[in-house]
Order: C-alpha cells, then structure tokens, then sequence
C-alpha cells in the first residue's frame, strides 16, 4: 500500500490492481492505434507501467506533483509497474497537472487522471470543469480521456457532480464499472474525440495478434481472463445518465463544490448503493459495440449478467 498523508492512494490489491489496469488498457484500447500518451498522477505506477506493453506506443508522460511519490513507487511497485521508469519512452514531469496543460503545446493521443480523493485538499481542482475542458484541448482528434470516480468513501451527491462535470466537457462520454465482491467499488469515465466507437471482432484480433501478446498477459495479471472481460465492464452512457443527474451539481473552479459535498462522504460505505443505482439507467449501447452477432451477444450477457 501506498500512503500519502496517511491515505492510501495505490495497493496491490486485487481491486486496485484491476482498476488501475483498466485505467491503462482500456483507455489505450478504446483508441485505434495510440502513441502518445499522458498519464495525470504516479501512484504506484501501475497505469503508467500498463502503457508500456501496448507496442505502438512512442511516448509516455507523467504529470506528478511529489518527486517522493516517484521515489517510493519505483522502489516498490517496480513489479507491479512493468519497472515503468526504466522505459526510455517515459517521460516523468514534476509539475502540477493543470500546470503542465497549461504550459504545453503538447497534444496526446490518450489522457488518463487518477487522482486522490476529492475531499482532499486541492484535488477537486482535477474534477471541474475548467480542467475537462483543458485536458480536452490537449487532446489530439479520436483521442481518447479516462478519468477514476471513487464510490467507496463519497456519496451519491459526489459521484453524480463527478459524472455530471466530465459529461459537460463530454457529451458522448461513458462509465466502466470496478466492482469488488460482486459490488460497486469504483468506476472509470472514458470519452473519445468523436464518439466510442468498437469494432468487436477488430478487438479480439488486437488482443490475440502476437504483437499484443504483453497486453493480454498483463490483462490477465489484473484480472481480465478473456478477450472479452475487459468491454464487460462497460456500465452505462452520459445519455442513459441524463435524467440520474439532472439535480448534479457542476463543480467549478470558483466554487469547487464537489470537495465539500466528497468530505460528507468521508465515511460512507454505499459505494454497492451507488453503482446498483446507477445501473438501473443502463441500456445496451447498440451505437457502441458492433461486430459479429454471436461476439455482440457475448458482451451483451456479460454486462447484463454483472
């Protein structure tokens, strides 16, 4: 377990080790063929480290306020990180995440945020509005963003400003569930320039080709058996959401509202409330799967059976 100021921002728990693979792998995978990519937060290194097996990528930043982190993490976790810092693509900038987009001209074909908790001090300035739409314009066309939303510690008014702020700078956006003992636990944003999109059949043939083959390995290491394991996480679409979050409130930077109404959650356990709630809004998204029929119908009982 990693602490920092005494909270635990990253574990090699299996429920930890799934979501941070989720947060690497699906956000590379939801994109054709990513190679650039910007990770917002180290941790333990573990969604940086996943971006390392996918072979077509060139370049891997990391935005990362605490040098310490980094220090710790890579003494640690090197196992678990794939020994992210030793990859000559990887790039490790010690800034202020908002800083950093505000000072680059870079563009990236994937962005991916995990950071702590909102109610702590200073975080839900990596929640608002402001920040969606910067790391927007950071992103290069059909790509591809992933932002982390704890259910366990937060409330149900948390969560909805936490979707209902990424939808405003992503219409199209979607969320991806990470339960733990059959029950909701936390849960992944992703959005793409220009819609989601997957091709099923193209998906299994990325997953299988020889070229992927540290991919599907590293899948299979964070809990992702099948082929398939990785899209039946998929929980629900913006659209499916709208009328759950109509009464959201949008956390701004000038009020950053969402730390105060996180900090009443502070000891919550309705993270299985939440999720249950929130999947009574799902609908199969027909506009984002598509493939063989026998393949389409897999996913379908999967996501129905979870």
């Amino acid at each position: 377990n990693l602490h920092v100021g005494g909270k635990v921002v990253a574990s090699t728990e299996a429920q930890d080790m799934r979501l941070q693979g989720m947060l690497g792998h699906l956000t590379a995978l939801l994109h054709e063929d990513p190679k650039t990519v910007l990770v917002v937060g180290f941790g333990a290194g573990v969604t940086a480290g996943t971006f390392v097996t996918h072979p077509g990528v060139e370049r891997i930043v990391i935005a990362e306020i605490e040098p310490l982190i980094v220090q710790g993490a890579s003494e640690y976790f090197r196992e678990a990180n794939n020994e992210v810092l030793a990859d000559p693509r990887v790039e490790v900038v010690f800034d202020d995440a908002r800083h950093f987009l505000l000072t680059t001209d870079e563009k990236f074909d994937v962005i991916t945020s995990d950071p702590i908790h909102p109610w702590m001090k200073g975080a839900a300035a990596l929640y608002s509005e402001e920040y969606f739409a910067l790391a927007n314009e950071h992103l290069n066309e059909g790509g591809v963003i992933t932002q982390w939303v704890p259910l366990y510690e937060s409330s149900h008014e948390a969560v909805k400003s936490e979707m209902a702020t990424f939808f405003k700078a992503f219409p199209d956006g979607t969320v991806w569930g990470n339960t733990y003992d059959g029950g909701g636990y936390d849960v992944v944003m992703a959005a793409r320039r220009g819609g989601i999109r997957v091709d099923m059949d193209a998906f299994v043939r990325r997953l299988l080709s020889p070229d992927h083959a540290m991919v599907s390995r590293n899948l299979r290491d964070v809990g992702f058996a099948r082929t398939l394991d990785l899209l039946g996480t998929y929980a629900a679409s913006a659209e499916d959401l709208s009328v759950w979050l109509e009464d959201a409130e949008i956390n701004r930077d000038r009020s950053l509202r969402l730390m105060y109404l996180a900090g009443l959650g502070l000891n919550n356990y309705t993270a299985d409330s939440i999720y249950s709630e929130l999947l009574e809004f799902s609908v199969f998204p027909e506009q984002i799967f598509f493939g063989s029929p026998g393949r389409v119908q897999l996913l379908r009982d999967l996501i129905e059976l979870r």
